[in-house]
């Protein structure tokens, strides 16, 4: 006859606890990474103080400090940097501190404004200064093109464009949509984008030697001489390429110039006023290259609110329209200011972007993987409601953690020494269980410490290592519950095998709700708490959830598996199972309690 179904298979339930462990091993290995991450205080790391700075010079709102303390938090988190803090210090400043070596690129994102802004082109050149350039010098072949000893340029020498159906006006080739980045067919005939220096003129004569031309620039409809002047005088391949009032959205017309150079070129533009904020992006995320779309780039997609869309649809209307009319036209490019320099300006050739979404990419050189996510991740948290300035940088040493994280190793393998000590005095062969139980909840935590690591950039801190000492309590007491409901079924008489389940069965509820009631506590504390307290309750609450595990998947199953050794099983003294030395001792007990309630009474 087969045996019944509901039979305990203890060697089943071991062996898949260890497969997973093997397997979250593994996962360790190929992450390249065995030892755990550590936090501020145990591996150094950067401290920064950032000061917003004001138009008025005056301290700023307290509210708008408390926004940006929450969305620098938010892009903490966003990156997957664990342990770092950020906090409002004083009236006026944020301390940011970061911890690991090589995290200025986290430190800058933390700071970065984001402030996003989505302006039409008017007038585009290379960002070298064109304030004061000579005119040109090119002789024309016909006598009467001579004046005064100096030959002038003849109007086919001047910058005209041929239409094109390329986005080529921007050096960069980026694209807001999938649609902007596919190629156009190119009508025959050059095609010289405004604002670039044209190609070689034409009528010159052979033989006379040619000087670089000055594209005459396009300003209808730019109603501001002052920007023009600005224009002209700003040098794109010097200082950090902010032109000032380049990122303030209340100004009409801004020169600003390209976020990044390409090919050794750096392009400026005049940008009017401004059609669609960073408010008004719902989400952004970075996208990985796509081949059957085209996409030879990372880049990052875009969703709009309904305002937005609206607004993004009337702009990209209004150029390609202009597209329509002059293709070549810079009014015919849609410009994306992030914090005062053009990240993109594509050629808008393909009709109006209706559906509330855009993209922004670039060359795959510089737009990867890391600066996708990078942007994505500011603007996804919306932009700061300061500027602010990074008054000091430093590096914070680990000596001093190091020496405390000394100490409390050694007070934790006093604690862990005592408790193997107790086991093994009190439950003899049994505690045998408690200690390998919790030896396998120290390497279960260890890896899953390590794999956290690597994959959401968790790192271990003093407050995390208290609270994995504490979990030794927790995880023993779990054990010595269910031990004590093993040995008053022994007490009642009953057989071992027969006992290891039904003091399961009575154990298995009362260790259950304990670490419920500990796990809800530390989730409560980390939600509430910042900080390094923050940090303590994440390890309680992970190595609650691992001692549900281990108790579940290896106490229990290892103990049902000795019960069935001659050793457990026939009560040899040593095993802590001695049925006849634990009703003994009960007997005892009752006798010694009888006796002194016998002797109140007298």
């Amino acid at each position: 006859m087969a045996p019944p179904s509901n039979v305990p298979k203890p060697g089943r339930t071991l062996l898949a606890l260890f497969a997973i462990m093997v397997v979250l091993a593994c996962v360790a290995v190929l992450q390249g990474r065995t030892t755990p991450k550590l936090g501020l205080d145990l591996a150094g790391g950067t401290t920064v103080t950032l000061t917003a700075k004001t138009e008025s010079g005056k301290n700023p709102p307290s509210s708008q400090m408390n926004q940006a303390v929450k969305i620098m938090t938010q892009r903490v988190n966003g990156l997957g940097v664990s342990d770092a803090e950020v906090a409002k210090q004083g009236s006026n400043n944020i301390v940011v501190n970061v911890p690991g070596e090589g995290q200025g690129r986290v430190v800058s994102l933390i700071g970065t404004t984001a402030k996003l802004q989505f302006r039409q082109a008017f007038a585009i050149a290379d960002g070298k200064p064109t304030t004061g350039a000579p005119a040109p010098q090119t002789p024309t072949p016909t006598p009467t093109g001579k004046k005064d000893g100096k030959a002038s340029p003849s109007p086919s020498a001047s910058a005209s464009a041929s239409p094109s159906g390329s986005p080529s006006a921007t050096p960069r080739g980026r694209a807001l949509s999938q649609a902007l980045t596919a190629p156009t067919p190119t009508p025959s005939g050059s095609a010289t984008p405004s604002g670039t220096p044209s190609g070689t003129p034409t009528g010159v004569p052979s033989g006379i030697p040619q000087q670089p031309q000055q594209p005459q620039q396009d300003y209808s409809g730019i109603d501001d001489k002052n920007v023009i002047k600005q224009f002209e005088a700003l040098n794109c391949y010097t200082g950090d390429r902010r032109a000032p009032g380049s990122n303030d959205p209340n100004r009409k017309w801004v020169a600003a110039c390209d976020q990044k150079e390409e090919n050794g070129q750096v392009t400026k533009y005049i940008l009017g006023p401004v059609r669609v904020l960073g408010e008004n992006v719902d989400g952004a995320n970075a996208m990985p290259p796509d081949s059957q779309q085209g996409q030879a780039s990372w880049s990052v997609s875009l969703k709009f609110d309904g305002k937005g869309g609206r607004q993004f649809g009337e702009v990209t209307t209004e150029a390609y329209r202009a597209y329509q009319q002059n293709p070549s036209s810079p009014q015919a490019q849609i410009a994306i200011v992030l914090d005062g320099q053009v990240v993109s300006a594509p050629s808008i050739n393909r009709g109006a972007i209706n559906g509330g979404t855009a993209s922004i990419d670039g060359p795959p050189d510089s737009f990867n993987r890391q600066y996708a996510t990078d942007l994505a991740n500011v603007l996804k948290y919306g932009a700061l409601p300061l500027e602010f300035t990074q008054s000091s940088i430093d590096e914070v040493s680990s000596t001093l953690g190091a020496d405390q994280l000394e100490g409390g190793l050694i007070a934790g393998g006093i604690g862990l020494g005592l408790v193997v000590l107790y086991c093994m005095l009190y439950y003899r062969g049994l505690g045998l269980v408690a200690v390998s139980s919790l030896a396998v909840a120290s390497a279960i935590t260890y890896v899953s410490v390590v794999i956290l690591g690597e994959g959401m950039g968790f790192r271990l801190s003093l407050p995390h290592i208290i609270g994995l000492i504490v979990s030794i309590g927790i995880t023993a007491d779990s054990f010595i519950v269910y031990f004590e409901r093993l040995r008053d079924e022994l007490r009642a008489g009953r057989k071992l095998r027969s006992s290891v389940e039904n003091a399961w069965k009575r154990a298995r509820r009362t260790i259950l709700v304990a670490d419920a009631v500990t796990f809800l506590a530390a989730l409560v504390l980390y939600f509430l708490a910042v900080g390094g307290v923050r940090g303590f309750a994440f390890a309680m609450g992970l190595t609650t959830l691992i001692d549900v595990v281990v108790v579940f998947f290896f106490t229990k199953p290892m103990v049902a598996l000795l019960s069935r050794t001659d050793f457990f099983g026939r009560g040899h003294p040593l095993s802590g199972l001695d049925a006849k030395r634990l009703r003994r001792s009960a007997q005892n007990s009752a006798a010694s309690k009888a006796a002194r309630t016998t002797s109140q009474e007298v």
